[in-house]
């Protein structure tokens, strides 16, 4: 069997799961000015293949390149790094609402 080669891997945050098993990762760099020398946030938006839907607006993931699964998604989801404390939040009110009903 052939050896893989690695596989560019980046981690962002997640700003829309708007679609249906689709994600839109936005991953930041900082950067040096060529002339001013001063730092600058890059930011780029690529969109993500998440099979199970468990990536929430506001998690930080990591994705890896695959293989072109649409005209504009080359990524995947491989793990979700860290809960949105937004989402957790969310979660608690449904929680406490559901046991006070």
């Amino acid at each position: 069997m052939p050896e893989q080669g690695h596989k560019n891997r980046k981690v962002g945050v997640v700003v829309s799961t708007k679609s249906e098993k689709t994600i839109v990762v936005e991953v930041s760099r900082r950067v040096q000015h060529p002339l001013y020398r001063r730092y600058i946030t890059r930011k780029k938006k690529f969109m993500a293949h998440d099979e199970e839907g468990t990536a929430k607006m506001g998690d930080r993931v990591r994705i890896v390149e695959c293989r072109p699964l649409s005209k504009r998604k080359r990524w995947r989801l491989e793990e979700v790094v860290l809960k949105s404390s937004q989402v957790e939040i969310k979660v608690r009110r449904k929680r406490r609402e559901a046991a006070a009903s």
